[in-house]
């Protein structure tokens, strides 16, 4: 699991100063026909995992007297969506986390910040997509506009190139003031 994963990184490397918790899952239902395996796993993948590759890395960090924590939450940490309840809820803690882990080793040259991207162009989204335009028979062009993100002001995806250089100045030593915070990349989804 996570704490295997940092405990192989210190093996190899003898250190983690940067951790980047970027799993995630999600599962689209109403709350009373969400299935319960569903979500356990989502809690376990999206939250859980973060505790635990954090609670893994801290001790070099804090030994070292610096640290960079970016957990990858989403837009819907701070805003909802129906039937996205459980992700919802999850990527609300996150934030929340965040902002605790960054309140604790404020005065340890660690920083720890919540980065909520809304939807950004991945294999998963690029076959909702697919997906949507069969559902609805619409082309692909407006069901990325119409039904993906009819959230999103910009009607632009966030490219995963955009989120990486987000975490890169997050991590860098210009970012070391920005701490406990949840930062947004969204197209505007959240300014209404």
């Amino acid at each position: 699991g996570a704490r295997a994963l940092v405990a192989a990184t210190m093996a190899a490397f003898d250190r983690l100063d940067i951790l980047v918790n970027n799993a995630g899952m999600q599962h689209v239902a109403a709350v009373d026909e969400f299935p319960d395996e569903a979500w356990d796993q989502l809690i376990a993948l999206n939250l859980s995992s973060v505790f635990h590759a954090t609670k893994a890395a801290l001790p070099g960090m804090k030994a070292r007297g610096w640290g960079r924590i970016v957990n990858i939450a989403s837009a819907h940490g701070v805003v909802a969506s129906p039937f996205k309840a459980p992700y919802t809820a999850s990527k609300h803690a996150v934030v929340g986390f965040s902002k605790a882990v960054a309140l604790e080793v404020a005065e340890q040259g660690i920083t720890c910040n919540a980065l909520c991207p809304g939807y950004v162009r991945t294999p998963l989204i690029e076959k909702q997509v697919a997906d949507q335009a069969k559902v609805h028979g619409l082309p692909e062009e407006r069901v990325i506009r119409e039904v993906i993100l009819a959230a999103q002001p910009t009607k632009q995806f966030v490219e995963a190139e955009e989120v990486a250089a987000y975490v890169v100045f997050l991590c860098s030593d210009a970012g070391r003031s920005v701490t406990g915070s949840a930062q947004l990349i969204d197209g505007g989804w959240t300014a209404r």
